[in-house]
C-alpha cells in the first residue's frame, strides 16, 4: 500500500475554553489536491499550525510520508519538503519580488557556506542556475513585470502568488497553501489553479485552504469540511458539496 502523504490522528487544541481543533482525523494522498474549507472560524489554519508544529497540539499525532513530527521544530519540519504559506501575505520587506522567491531556495542548496563566501565555481553555478528558475516560476504566474519591484509594493493578489512561487523554490514534497486565491481575480484565479494542478500532475501533493467555492471545486480530488474544529464531512468535491451537514454549516439549519 502507498504510505499517505499526510496522516493526520486525534489532532486537538484549544486556547482557553474556546475548542479550535476537536480529534481531527484524516489522510492526504500523495500527487492529490486536498482542500480543506469551512466557515470562519472553524479551525483551518489552527489546523496546519499544527501540522507544522508552529502551535503545540493538546492531542494526537501528524505523520508526513509515515514519519512522525511531533516535537520537531518548524524550520525542520520545512526541510522534510513540507512546506507552507499564510493566510496573510509574508513578503520579506526591503526585498525586490526577485529575491523574494530566492529566499525560497535556501532549504534546497547544496553548496556549502565557505563555497559561497569564497565564491567558488560550485556556488557560482548553483547561483545561476537558481536564478534562472526563479525567472522562470516568476514568469509562469504572470509577474515578470513585477520582477525587480519592491515586494511590498505589489498588489496583494501579486504577493500572494510570490508566496506560492517561494515555496516551490524549496523543491517540496508537500504544499500547504492558505488561502492563496484570497485578492486575486477571475483571470488570476484561473492562472492560479493551472499552476496548482501543474504541481500536482508532477508529484507534488497539496493541500489548500480555499473560500473560493469554485476553485476548490474545480480543482479538489478530496474535500474535507471543517466545522467548530470537528471534521463533519469529507469525500469528493460533488458528494460534499450535496452533504446537508456541508449546507447547514454554510448558511444555517433554517435556510
Amino acid at each position: 500500500m502507498t504510505t499517505p502523504a499526510l496522516e493526520i490522528s486525534g489532532l486537538a487544541k484549544s486556547f482557553g475554553a474556546l475548542r479550535a481543533v476537536a480529534d481531527v482525523s484524516f489522510t492526504v494522498a500523495p500527487s492529490s489536491v486536498t482542500a480543506l474549507i469551512g466557515p470562519n472560524g472553524a479551525g483551518k489554519t489552527t489546523l496546519f499550525n499544527l501540522i507544522t508544529n508552529l502551535d503545540s497540539a493538546a492531542a494526537g499525532e501528524v505523520r508526513f510520508l509515515g514519519r512522525p513530527l511531533t516535537g520537531m521544530k518548524p524550520d525542520a519540519i520545512a526541510a522534510l519538503g513540507l512546506i507552507r504559506t499564510f493566510q496573510t501575505a509574508r513578503v520579506f520587506p526591503g526585498m525586490t519580488a526577485r529575491e523574494n522567491v530566492l529566499a525560497g531556495a535556501h532549504l534546497a542548496m547544496r553548496s556549502g557556506g565557505w563555497q559561497q563566501m569564497l565564491w567558488l565555481g560550485a556556488a557560482r553555478r548553483e547561483e545561476r542556475m537558481l536564478a534562472r528558475r526563479a525567472d522562470d516560476l516568476i514568469d509562469l504566474v504572470g509577474l515578470s513585470a513585477f520582477r525587480q519591484a519592491p515586494a511590498t509594493d505589489l498588489p496583494m493578489g501579486a504577493q500572494k502568488l510570490i508566496e506560492v512561487v517561494r515555496a516551490l523554490m524549496a523543491r517540496p514534497k508537500m504544499l500547504l497553501l492558505d488561502e492563496p486565491a484570497a485578492g486575486l481575480n477571475d483571470r488570476e484565479t484561473a492562472e492560479l489553479a493551472a499552476l496548482l494542478r501543474g504541481i500536482r500532475d508532477i508529484g507534488i501533493t497539496i493541500m489548500v485552504i480555499e473560500h473560493n467555492m469554485s476553485l476548490v471545486m474545480s480543482l479538489a480530488d478530496e474535500v474535507v469540511v471543517l466545522d467548530a474544529g470537528s471534521v463533519i464531512a469529507r469525500g469528493p468535491p460533488g458528494t460534499v458539496r450535496a452533504d446537508r451537514r456541508v449546507i447547514e454549516a454554510y448558511v444555517g439549519a433554517d435556510a
